[in-house]
């Protein structure tokens, strides 16, 4: 892979796009984070340092969703490892590539809590994705797609290069509910701001205890969240 240093944010956006074609990605977008960095667990000397964040997505293979039904498997878990240990190769590409064409670029893990009390990482995935377009927070309190709904893994990469960002979705969940009768832990509310997230947090907490995964995950309103052209 390689990259063309440039000044012209419409050319090195077109470049980040044939690398990103390279890296056989499922989704991708550009998001002007110079409003949201105060937020990132970073030093303000490197928040400063960045205008721009890099959305990589990998979907979750709708296989291996197929046998979850109240709880997490052994398969999902050891997917979701895999999916993140590939999108973080990924990231490091990527940001290496940026890097040896004149630019900064920092790549974060696609699964990372630095704050346990808060369920924080450095940054938002989810919050980068929907500035990039793509997609909005949705009922279940996850970033949905209009085409792979919830069924996707996120990395991001944080950039100085100057790029032409996109622009965040106007779409909303609308009338698909599927996700809040399948919730184990019943966190799932019609208000998306109404998502209980301590429940959540307990059934994850509970899944992990009882020996099912070894992480906090569970996948059952991911498998309901295929997308919005799924969603009748």
């Amino acid at each position: 892979m390689k990259l063309i240093s440039a000044s012209d944010p419409a050319e090195n956006r077109k470049g980040l796009l044939t690398l990103i074609a390279e890296l056989k990605v499922d989704l991708f977008g550009i998001a002007d984070i110079k409003e949201v960095r105060k937020e990132f667990f970073l030093p303000e000397a490197v928040k400063q340092s960045y205008s721009f964040g890099l959305a990589i997505g990998k979907k979750v293979l709708a296989s291996v969703l197929e046998e979850i039904e109240d709880k997490p498997t052994p398969l999902y878990f050891h997917h979701y490892r895999q999916l993140n240990n590939e999108l973080d190769r990924i990231a490091l590409r990527l940001a290496s590539t940026i890097e040896e064409a004149g630019f900064r670029a920092l790549p974060f893990p696609a699964s990372q809590i630095i704050d346990w009390k808060n369920q924080k990482a450095h940054v938002s995935h989810k919050k980068i994705g929907f500035l990039a377009g793509l997609g909005w927070l949705g009922r279940n309190n996850l970033l949905i797609n209009p085409k792979l709904g919830a069924r996707f893994r996120l990395v991001t990469v944080l950039t100085d290069m100057p790029l032409v960002p996109d622009e965040p979705l106007n779409l909303d969940c609308n009338g698909c509910f599927r996700c809040l009768p399948v919730c184990p832990a019943k966190a799932i509310h019609e208000s998306q701001a109404d998502f209980d997230h301590l429940a959540c947090f307990r059934q994850l907490d509970e899944f992990r205890r009882r020996g099912l995964v070894g992480q906090h995950i569970c996948g059952v309103c991911v498998k309901a969240c295929s997308g919005l052209e799924n969603s009748s």
